[in-house]
């Protein structure tokens, strides 16, 4: 496995990755983009936020509601007449256990429910309000024509030299040493 697949494992080269697009962010852009880029990534920040929040919240009331329901259902079949035996064309009568204690919701279900509805609701949630936020950051930024121009402009510039500086570490022999573009 490579250390790199995991994101609590990776070597991040976050000061001077940080350090040059601030750069290209001073030079290349002006105070007005520089706005619309901050409310840009206000908006993707707030959609996600609320988005998660609001998953984890639907998990959280989709699991008490299935709790709810097990426990119902478990409530309905303790209380049905079932039958103690079975005869036999023969004659034969063997007896039928009770299974109503081993269909009891345990809490061990219960949390194992409400793990699960909370990670799903905030794994969608979370997902989704990415995409509402890329949306609407997309607009902001894309409103005006020439801020765009200059905003893409400024990303090509510190790709390219993000790209510069790999292939500058890569041929010291360093190895590989950002993999985000």
């Amino acid at each position: 496995m490579n250390s790199n697949s995991l994101a609590a494992l990776r070597k991040s080269a976050g000061p001077e990755l940080a350090q040059l697009a601030e750069r290209h962010i001073e030079h290349d852009l002006q105070p007005t983009d520089r706005e619309a880029l901050n409310a840009a990534a206000s908006k993707f920040s707030t959609h996600a936020t609320i988005g998660s929040a609001i998953g984890l919240g639907l998990g959280v009331f989709l699991a008490f509601r299935v709790r709810r329901a097990r426990m119902m259902t478990f409530n309905a079949v303790k209380a049905a007449d079932k039958p103690t035996h079975v005869q036999f064309k023969d004659g034969r009568t063997e007896p039928i256990p009770d299974l109503t204690p081993l269909l009891r919701p345990s809490a061990l279900g219960d949390a194992a429910a409400y793990f699960f509805f909370s990670a799903g609701g905030l794994f969608i949630g979370g997902e989704t309000g990415l995409l509402t936020g890329s949306i609407s950051a997309g607009r902001t930024l894309s409103r005006d024509r020439e801020s765009r121009e200059r905003i893409e402009t400024a990303f090509r510039k510190f790709r390219a030299d993000v790209l510069r500086r790999e292939a500058d570490a890569l041929d010291r022999g360093r190895g590989e040493m950002w993999s985000g573009f």
